[in-house]
């Protein structure tokens, strides 16, 4: 598990069975920074990146975002062949 702060929001990324490299950190920080119309409420982020070979291979590599923001949280969730699409 790797905290990061962005801004005012602390991000917390998650792996299973996947090694955090500098670029798909890199990937994810460019892609929470798009999120920037949230950035008054949102307080943290938690990212988690799978790998699941038991899966099809359309769907080996998961990806699931919970933005906390103040009220209800924020959940979206992706499953692609390619780690970098989902």
């Amino acid at each position: 598990m790797q905290r990061i702060l962005v801004a005012d929001m602390k991000l917390i990324l998650s792996t299973h069975n996947i090694k955090l490299t500098e670029g798909i950190t890199q990937h994810i920080l460019d892609r929470i920074d798009k999120l920037d119309h949230f950035d008054r409420w949102a307080v943290d982020a938690r990212v988690i990146i799978e790998n699941d070979k038991t899966k099809a291979p359309s769907k080996q590599f998961g990806c699931s975002v919970r933005l906390a923001v103040r009220g209800p949280d924020l959940f979206a969730e992706d499953h692609d062949a390619d780690l970098y699409a989902a």
